[in-house]
């Protein structure tokens, strides 16, 4: 049977090649013509994972009718699109795996909880970790989080998907695998600005470890568990997108750092940098639960332009001294 991809970004071009290379085919669904043309006619998507010669079992499709005879779909649509993506495809009972990271804005919910609102009936899994597209491609070797509260569910799936340079680890905790991957993002954001003002490799690797423990602050709030925020989707995804300009986020925090406007930036990419959608619905959450983010919250002021980027550094540097595990 096919496997159906949602979203024919970096990512979801890199899963579909995963899959169509380890003997299964794979459909992919796009939404801009340039991407179906360049697919149908060179087998590869240079808009988007540009030098990556495509397996030929790779098929594209712009119409999301034509993955309704998939039977398992991964749906790597971007955060903030995944209701209305979810709304427009086929009502198969296929398992859905959830790709994307991030917090629904206005609604605050995880990708689960949309998918279990738009799709009520079919089965859930979230897949997570440190992934750079162009090396999960490229066959590197890669490790991530699939995560189900089914257990036989997520060893079929992972059986669908596994390669030897691809492997999944179960987990039956969903929340801490959507937490880690969403909380990150804005992270990997704030790393970038410490880059950008050339502040060096303690300030990056203070930000890295303050940051985890926001992250685990409202990861346990919201029930997550310890162990996950400690593991791939968690500490591991922390770590590699807050060290690299392939992030998208970092990237974008490095700019920011460098005196960038985040309004200008954002206009000017066409790849998501994640984050920034996320920051302000995090923020907003751990204010309504009484969660200290103060990380989260100059990314916030950076992105909003209420403040400069040396300024959200000073106010960081200048918060009272205080015990590291409170």
């Amino acid at each position: 049977m096919t496997i159906g991809v949602i979203g024919a970004g970096a990512w979801g071009t890199a899963l579909a090649q995963v899959i169509a290379a380890g003997g299964e085919p794979a459909l992919l669904w796009a939404r801009e013509p340039e991407v179906i043309e360049a697919i149908r006619q060179r087998h590869e998507n240079p808009l988007f994972l540009a030098g990556v010669a495509l397996h030929a079992d790779v098929g594209v499709t712009g119409d999301l009718a034509d993955l309704a005879g998939c039977d398992l779909l991964l749906v790597v649509a971007p955060a903030q699109h995944l209701r209305s993506v979810l709304s427009e495809a086929p009502r198969q009972a296929a398992p859905l795996v959830l790709c994307a990271k991030g917090i629904e804005a206005g609604t605050r919910m995880l990708m689960s909880e949309v998918a279990r609102a738009v799709r009520p009936d079919a089965p859930i899994a979230v897949l997570s970790g440190p992934t750079f597209a162009h090396e999960v491609a490229a066959g590197m070797p890669t490790a991530v989080t699939l995560a189900c509260e089914d257990a036989a569910l997520c060893g079929a799936i992972s059986g669908r998907i596994a390669r030897p340079g691809f492997r999944p680890y179960a987990s039956d905790d969903v929340i801490g695998a959507e937490i880690g991957g969403a909380v990150k993002n804005v992270l990997a954001i704030a790393c970038g600005v410490v880059e950008g003002r050339g502040l060096g490799q303690n300030a990056r690797a203070a930000l890295i470890a303050r940051g985890f423990a926001e992250m685990t602050r409202f990861g346990l709030a919201r029930g997550a568990r310890a162990e996950t925020l400690g593991g791939l989707s968690g500490l591991g995804d922390l770590v590699l997108t807050c060290s690299s300009t392939s992030s998208r986020n970092f990237s974008l925090g490095l700019e920011l750092g460098r005196g960038g406007s985040a309004v200008a930036l954002m206009a000017d990419r066409r790849t998501v940098a994640e984050g920034a959608f996320t920051a302000p619905v995090l923020r907003d959450a751990a204010q309504a639960a009484g969660i200290d983010m103060p990380i989260t919250e100059a990314v916030c002021a950076l992105l909003a332009g209420e403040a400069t980027a040396d300024r959200v550094v000073e106010q960081l540097l200048a918060r009272p001294l205080r015990s590291e595990v409170v």
